[in-house]
């Protein structure tokens, strides 16, 4: 059994974004590998099947009427136990697999059978830098190339048939604290990625890279730099009008590009989300006010040159890191009797936006989630008619910063005219900073969260709070009618955090879900016609494909990625089975038994009770608050995807000031803190670890009538 601290630090993980490679190829055992480009519909050749990025496939094989019959054909070790985000990749009957840190598989699609394998090798302590774990969405195929990006922020072109690097750049110039976790996508010769590392002080930006020998071609920024400098693209300077009132530039000012990105064939543009701000309330990074252009805002340029097209910002002035990053869908659609061309996206902020894709114009928004930040959107102005103003007041916010709608990518039909939306109700708080309140300014923490909130808020917040009583929070799936802009049903998961979704023609719809349920929907009603339990929560999403006239379905199995709360460790596959990454692959037939898996039950190591000093609680509980809550979950208490801090081993223990500020583990993913903690701040954070511990083993010790108690 692998300890549960000895997390492995190659992760091997799912599949792809590409495009279709012609004639014949060799596999590296000499066979002909069959690459089908005259069918395209069979397989899943970019991330989202098709340039539109619908994530629909026409294959009907399986449907409504025989999809009780699926069953597990082959499944696949992936070596993890973190978040898996990975779209399969399917192309000439092979997949293409990305995991954590941006280590690539591919296999035969048919059989499961391992290809090759490719690892960036990533120094381990790169992991601090990532808001949401070391994950990583895909690749792209382009002819006879796979495209990944690793975590650190290179690019990488593998032979299609060995996984050899062909060619390498470094997207970010070595400058930390950047990442990526995004599928690169591939447009006319073009290798396209952003990045990662708003919260931590950075600049985004997206670029274009030539497929052949990886040469930069164009990049687009999208927020201003130091106005006294030349701009690098003619927008920045009306970009640079919606910002004031301090120096932006040298805080980041943030509007990463770290997700999706959709290419429009029939208008030759290329579209891309950009994120939240840096640091996220505008009060600080603005406090003159603007819009502050480019953040939370969709755009469109031209894919060879990078030519700004036009822009629609979702949330103007965003102070709640409300991003745009969400997955984008193109689609001809009748409106009010005109067929116009739509982009449609359900971003963080709760508002479901139908805009035309060549003009920009903003065609209907209504809310799909519950939001109290706003009461409309103003369709003529295409801006938001907002309830609040987010300033020193602490506020509570509908939707969180989590989103109504995260990355996970929905899915729409043209057969049923419906979006499929992975949807979670969850509240959070805003609480401006107040070292920025009392101050005026702001202590930047380079390599650390500078998102400009209060600390202290949330871990009081935090510590009052009785987990037990807590109400679960829910995700959902709900289809959307996207004309008449309402949810026509609606499915209730036991679980926020929840998978992407896959719609066919076989009148189906399939998500994997937080609580290890893989289930099958009828597309129309929302019935639930199949479900399997994984006994591993799923967040990727599945996709489909056929080979030899075989219908598959795959997904990723692997939960995480995110700040999950210690609420959902209540109701999640991991923190009752563990989260033993693996992929999966479904057919008609498939007769291959599900893994059974056996209830977590890791005991707390009791040790001698005694009194704590209620000032080094506090302490303590602040400094994890900040720095341990987002991987290790609030409160000291573990989603299930990494480690338990309340359950450390007493070797742990020994060694707790040496793993935090020597960076035993750092190969393994666990960073040194030694640039931002003290040893006071470790101690005060142990002394927490152990206050909890006790508190738990109390808890598991006394019996309902026990009058036991702290």
């Amino acid at each position: 059994m692998v300890d549960e601290y000895s997390l492995p630090r190659v992760f091997i993980a799912i599949f792809i974004f590409g495009l279709l490679v012609t004639g014949c190829e060799k596999d590296t055992a000499g066979n002909t590998v069959k690459v089908l480009a005259d069918n395209p519909d069979i397989e899943w050749p970019l991330h989202g099947r098709d340039e539109s990025e619908q994530r629909f496939s026409p294959l009907t094989k399986i449907n409504d009427k025989n999809v009780m019959d699926l069953g597990l054909e082959w499944s696949y070790q992936m070596g993890t136990y973190r978040g898996l985000e990975a779209t399969p990749i399917v192309v000439g009957g092979r997949m293409y697999v990305s995991g954590n840190w941006g280590v690539v598989h591919a296999l035969d699609a048919a059989s499961g059978e391992k290809l090759w394998t490719f690892n960036p090798e990533v120094p381990g302590h790169w992991g601090r830098y990532g808001c949401c774990d070391v994950v990583n969405r895909g690749v792209a195929v382009w002819q006879d190339k796979v495209f990944v990006a690793s975590f650190d922020g290179r690019l990488f072109a593998l032979d299609i048939n060995t996984g050899k690097p062909l060619w390498e750049v470094d997207t970010i110039g070595k400058q930390s604290p950047y990442t990526i976790t995004g599928a690169p996508r591939v447009v006319k010769g073009r290798v396209l990625i952003g990045n990662g590392g708003a919260e931590y002080g950075v600049r985004g930006y997206i670029s274009a890279y030539d497929a052949q020998d990886g040469a930069l071609v164009w990049r687009f920024y999208t927020v201003p730099g130091d106005p006294s400098l030349p701009f690098e693209q003619p927008e920045l300077r009306m970009a640079a009008e919606t910002w004031s009132g301090t120096e932006w530039w040298k805080i980041g000012a943030g509007g990463t590009v770290w997700d999706s990105m959709t290419y429009d064939a029939d208008n030759d543009l290329l579209y891309f989300g950009v994120g939240n701000g840096s640091p996220w309330p505008r009060a600080i990074r603005s406090p003159g006010g603007g819009d502050n252009l480019f953040l939370s805002s969709i755009v469109a340029v031209r894919p060879d040159t990078g030519e700004y097209v036009w822009h629609y910002q979702t949330t103007p002035g965003d102070s709640l890191d409300f991003t745009a990053t969400q997955h984008m869908i193109l689609a001809d659609m009748t409106l009010k009797g005109e067929v116009r061309k739509v982009l449609m996206q359900a971003p963080k902020n709760g508002f479901f936006y139908v805009l035309d894709r060549i003009t920009g114009e903003l065609l209907s928004a209504e809310k799909y989630v519950a939001v109290n930040w706003a009461d409309h959107i103003d369709v003529d102005t295409g801006r938001p008619v907002k309830t609040k103003s987010y300033g020193a007041e602490s506020e509570i916010v509908l939707p969180s910063p989590a989103g109504g709608h995260n990355w996970q990518p929905m899915a729409y039909s043209p057969e049923t005219n419906l979006v499929y939306i992975p949807t979670r109700d969850l509240t959070g708080l805003f609480a401006l900073s107040s070292e920025w309140i009392e101050t005026g300014s702001l202590t930047h923490k380079p390599g650390w969260w500078n998102i400009g909130l209060d600390w202290k808020a949330f871990t009081d917040l935090a510590e009052s709070t009785d987990l037990d009583t807590l109400p679960i929070s829910h995700g959902y799936l709900k289809a959307w009618d996207p004309v008449a802009q309402k949810a026509i049903w609606s499915f209730q998961h036991s679980n926020a955090w929840n998978g992407g979704v896959l719609a066919t023609a076989g009148n189906l719809v399939f998500q994997g879900a937080g609580d290890g349920i893989f289930r099958a929907h009828q597309a129309d009603t929302g019935d639930i016609l199949w479900s399997a339990n994984i006994m591993t929560g799923m967040i990727a999403p599945p996709v489909t494909y056929s080979i030899d006239g075989e219908q598959y379905i795959a997904i990723l199995a692997g939960w995480g990625g995110s700040a999950i709360s210690a609420g959902d460790a209540r109701t999640s596959a991991a923190a009752k089975y563990g989260n033993y990454g693996r992929l999966l692959t479904f057919k008609l037939g498939g007769s291959k038994p599900l893994p059974v898996l056996p209830e977590r039950n890791l005991p707390v190591e009791v040790v001698e009770p005694r009194e704590f000093e209620e000032e080094d609680i506090r302490a303590g509980a602040l400094v994890y608050m900040e720095h341990c809550s987002v991987c290790h979950g609030s409160v000291a208490v573990s989603s299930g995807v990494l480690p338990d801090l309340r359950k450390m081993s007493a070797g742990v223990r020994s060694q707790f000031k040496k793993i935090v500020l020597e960076g035993q583990r750092e190969a393994l993913g666990m960073p040194n803190f030694s640039d931002l903690l003290s040893e006071k701040d470790v101690g005060n954070v142990y002394q927490y670890l152990l206050y909890r511990a006790q508190k738990l083993s109390i808890e598991q010790l006394k019996g309902p009538d026990s009058e036991v108690a702290l």
